[in-house]
């Protein structure tokens, strides 16, 4: 989940042991689940607060939804596939104003346009 392997999770309860000790460390664990509890149980309410809030179009609506994020990869892989489906539909006219590519020749000096930098 945070990219945390069985080995680092070793050393992090190898170090916890060391700094707090082997008594004390129970104790410990069990404030962090409650803690962790507690933030789940808040996040949940948000969600839901969020979703009575905006109606029932969004009942679907998730907290990682809102991560800029993950807004970002949704949209640039919806317009991956539609460009995709576009590519596919098309027959093997060129569309106005794209040009085909192709490879440059040995020797040959790429385009540069001075106006464009």
């Amino acid at each position: 989940m945070w990219g945390v392997g069985l080995s680092e999770l070793a050393v992090i309860a190898f170090v916890a042991v060391l700094v707090f000790g082997p008594d004390r460390l129970p104790v410990l664990a069990k404030q962090a689940g409650q803690w962790f509890k507690v933030a789940r149980r808040f996040a949940h309410q948000a969600r839901d607060e969020l979703r009575s809030e905006l109606g029932p179009e969004y009942a679907d609506l998730e907290l990682r939804d809102l991560d800029p994020r993950q807004v970002v990869r949704k949209h640039i892989i919806e317009a991956m596939n539609d460009a995709s489906d576009e590519d596919d539909d098309e027959d093997d006219t060129p569309r106005r104003g794209k040009r085909k590519q192709r490879p440059l020749d040995e020797g040959e000096v790429p385009p540069y346009d001075l106006d464009a930098t």
